[in-house]
């Protein structure tokens, strides 16, 4: 076995002190040659890289494409947010495995992130793709009827959307089965995440749009599933954990052995699935729409997304504003370029546009 050399892109974070977790109890198989981090914080990142002792390291986003352009095995991307699409096409265009956590690169850029990535260049860390990533290993793309994302529901599963009004951040803050950093977590919450989920599966997996299903399941055990055209489900399950996933992107195709604990079959499981409310929670059917448009329309629901998680945490938004918000911005959003013509340039535009949009309306309302 090869020892692997990984760049970390987001070190401090949660996918990123994972990674590096699972980097020293396999010490044969991951070898750290590049670490960055944002620099929200140094301390941490400073005990790395005397841990570590990276060729490469820094702070920032042109440190993120200096680092991910690096001659090594698998980049992992796990920066939170749009500050990840350069980084994305630098490991890509550098020829570099690139085991993606930082979705919303390949939602803003779409087709502009496909047409520079090889056949399984990109490994999908989220833990729904990393999920259909191993069920489809069960059949040919001809077989595969629909893939079927689950989702926890967040901390509000089964709430109206008048009792969502008056949610706090600290409430938003509170989810009920994963520990993750404050935006996805929000995202959690709205189900906007679940949403940038379906258009990431969407590119990532080639299926459209109406097949793909989402589930709310609350304890996150099943992570996700694949039907095929002969009746048959297979689904990937584990406790709630990122561990696996990021093995995944780590050593794809191969498993890191006790990446994780498994399920433990000697006890009662339960494992129950509903029906998602679109009407309280319907961030994910403004993905789809925004989706199935196209463009720059993906980026412009993140983009604003991200203004308003914002406004909502420093309390200047409620959060039923939030989704609110970013269809407001997609309703404004008129010049969407077309898929086949889109540039790095148009994307960042549209990125741009969408926060100072979302911006003017928030401190409008």
């Amino acid at each position: 076995m090869q020892r692997r050399d990984v760049v970390i892109l987001g070190s401090t974070g949660s996918i990123g002190t994972q990674a590096l977790d699972l980097v020293r109890a396999n010490p044969d198989r991951f070898r750290v040659v590049g670490l960055t981090a944002g620099g929200a914080n140094k301390e941490l990142f400073e005990q790395q890289v005397a841990e570590l002792r990276p060729g490469f390291s820094g702070l920032g986003e042109q440190a993120c494409v200096e680092a991910a352009a690096m001659a090594c095995d698998v980049v992992l991307n796990g920066i939170t947010g749009a500050v990840g699409l350069r980084p994305t096409l630098a490991a890509l265009e550098a020829g570099n495995t690139l085991a993606l956590a930082n979705k919303e690169s390949l939602i803003m850029g779409g087709p502009l992130v496909l047409s520079r990535a090889a056949p399984d260049q990109i490994v999908p860390v989220d833990s729904e793709h990393s999920a259909i990533a191993q069920c489809l290993r069960s059949g040919s793309p001809a077989e595969v009827r629909r893939l079927v994302l689950t989702a926890s529901g967040g901390p509000f599963r089964g709430r109206s959307r008048a009792s969502l009004a008056a949610v706090t951040p600290a409430e938003a803050l509170n989810h009920p089965t994963w520990a993750m950093g404050p935006v996805i977590t929000i995202n959690s919450a709205t189900l906007v995440n679940k949403g940038l989920e379906v258009i990431e599966a969407h590119l990532l997996f080639g299926v459209p749009f109406d097949a793909i299903e989402v589930v709310v399941h609350p304890t996150s055990v099943v992570h996700s599933m694949v039907e095929f055209v002969d009746g048959s489900t297979i689904l990937q399950a584990s406790p709630p954990t990122m561990l696996i996933p990021i093995a995944l992107g780590l050593d794809w195709p191969d498993r890191v052995p006790d990446a994780a604990p498994p399920v433990d079959w000697s006890l009662v499981n339960t494992w129950e699935f509903h029906p998602l409310d679109d009407e309280a929670f319907p961030a994910v059917a403004l993905a789809r729409a925004a989706g199935r448009r196209g463009g720059t329309a993906p980026a412009v629901y993140n983009a604003a997304n991200e203004v308003a998680v914002d406004a909502f945490r420093r309390e200047a938004l409620p959060f039923t504003g939030i989704v609110d918000t970013v269809a407001a911005v997609l309703d404004q959003a008129t010049d969407v370029p077309s898929t086949e013509a889109l540039t790095v340039d148009d994307v960042l535009a549209a990125d741009a546009w969408a926060r100072e949009t979302a911006q003017r309306l928030i401190e409008a309302s």
